[in-house]
């Protein structure tokens, strides 16, 4: 399956909170508080919150199409738009959600390999994630794909302080 990769603009709020919802309630909405998991949806993924987000300079969205159908998306932040580090020389992967009846067909792996190509095209010397502990699958594929835990932050669902793995993966 070859992917395009686009970035997202504006234009494509409505869209992009779509997919966000969707793809993350896949992910996490059973393993979590119902009210706490609205509660983090509804402020994470607002129309406003994701306008605020796509107009940041040191932050960008993508989607990619199979077939004209946005099937995943990622979100990178370099610079002072990093949740944690903020090195010139680092990129914070915040964000990668692929639909589910798209995974397992190689669709993260064409993922990873746009983000690098991106913090290549950047001058970035490596790429960091927070992953969710708790997601035995999602460690695993990072793990894989070359990226090595160095530390832990919490990440909070609502109400809720989870913990993340912090996950680095030099580049060049």
């Amino acid at each position: 399956m070859k992917l395009h990769i686009v970035p997202c603009n504006i234009a494509h709020v409505k869209t992009l909170a779509e997919i966000s919802k969707s793809t993350f309630s896949e992910a996490f909405e059973a393993a979590n508080d119902p009210k706490d998991f609205n509660l983090y949806l509804e402020q994470a993924f607002s129309l406003e919150k994701l306008s605020d987000e796509l107009q940041e300079p040191n932050t960008s969205f993508y989607f990619a199409y199979h077939n004209d159908n946005p099937i995943a998306y990622f979100k990178l932040n370099w610079g002072d738009a990093q949740s944690e580090f903020k090195e010139f020389e680092g990129m914070e992967l915040e964000r990668i959600y692929v639909i589910s009846d798209q995974q397992g067909k190689g669709v993260g792996k064409q993922l990873l390999d746009g983000i690098f190509s991106i913090a290549k095209k950047k001058g970035i010397r490596y790429v960091w994630l927070g992953v969710w502990q708790e997601n035995p699958k999602a460690v695993a594929f990072y793990e894989r794909h070359g990226f090595k835990k160095i530390g832990t932050h919490p990440y909070d669902i609502g109400t809720d302080r989870q913990t993340d793995w912090l996950m680095k993966k030099e580049v060049i």
